[in-house]
């Protein structure tokens, strides 16, 4: 699925980012690709995605390819979530086998997206009341967070976390602190500064590796909701876990392979009945 594309880190963090932001609102049905039209409210201006999602034209690259081909056979939700596998495994991830026969669903869930995505400052208690509602485990929630060892974050997302505990979680060594400042050159105290981005992963931004979990152990982790898997005092499980991706990078790759099968396979039970398999990702069959 359009290699070249997807081997970019930038756009595999997109892809991946996509396929989490889908299946995290009503299933992993293909529902946050849908456009604004006058009768249906799609989830792309919700407020947590408004500026956050990208990489929706390589989405209808890879359709439009697919359709040319073997028009109406292929669905958005499956492509979407067979471009996030080869995109991490581009990147240098592990690879793990998708099940197909995902239905498209006819109807969007905007509402959905603000109660039912995690966002940068929850707390540890929060973000696994989020996974747990999804089906997903604790080791699930670990696994899978460490896919931030791509992508790049917005300064709205990191400013609490680098005005806020990030001396408390880091300490006030050198490398520490020069880390930070140059995240605050980045990103202002005011808002001015909201969109502007810097990597989740600032050692090895381009490569999917367990580096991430190595920054938790530093107290470096971008956002909040990141370093609570370390440094919350609730995160007694959470923070085994992070040791243990961090000196064992196969039994990462091993958990996030499982968890992300598990995650695909989230369903939105309506598709069942009422899916479709789209022409085009960006609007229902007409």
């Amino acid at each position: 699925m359009e290699c070249a594309v997807l081997s970019d880190p930038r756009n595999a963090a997109l892809i991946l980012r996509l396929h989490f932001h889908d299946c995290f609102v009503q299933g992993c049905d293909g529902s946050v690709l849908l456009e604004d039209t006058i009768t249906l409210k799609g989830e792309k201006k919700a407020p947590e995605n408004r500026n956050a999602l990208k990489g929706f034209r390589i989405i209808d690259r890879i359709k439009n390819r697919l359709e040319s081909e073997c028009p109406e056979k292929v669905s958005c939700a499956d492509i979407l979530t067979t471009a996030a596998r080869d995109a991490v495994l581009l990147v240098g991830g592990p690879y793990w086998d998708v099940p197909l026969g995902r239905k498209d669903s006819k109807k969007a869930g905007y509402e959905l997206v603000e109660t039912n995505l995690p966002k940068a400052n929850d707390g540890l208690l929060s973000i696994i009341s989020k996974f747990i509602h999804q089906g997903l485990s604790v080791t699930d929630m670990v696994a899978l967070s460490g896919s931030h060892t791509i992508g790049m974050a917005r300064c709205v997302n990191f400013r609490e976390r680098i005005y806020g505990d990030f001396t408390a979680t880091s300490g006030m060594n050198p490398v520490s602190q020069s880390y930070l400042n140059s995240l605050k050159s980045v990103c202002s105290a005011d808002s001015k500064s909201n969109q502007n981005e810097s990597a989740l992963d600032h050692v090895t931004p381009n490569l999917f590796d367990n580096s991430y979990y190595h920054i938790l152990l530093r107290g470096e982790g971008l956002i909040n909701s990141d370093q609570e898997l370390y440094s919350s005092v609730l995160a007694v499980q959470t923070k085994k876990l992070v040791e243990k991706y961090a000196v064992n990078a196969i039994a990462f790759f091993e958990q996030f392979s499982k968890s992300m099968v598990k995650l695909g396979n989230i369903t939105n039970p309506e598709t069942y009945v009422n899916g479709e398999v789209r022409k085009n990702c960006r609007f229902v069959n007409t």
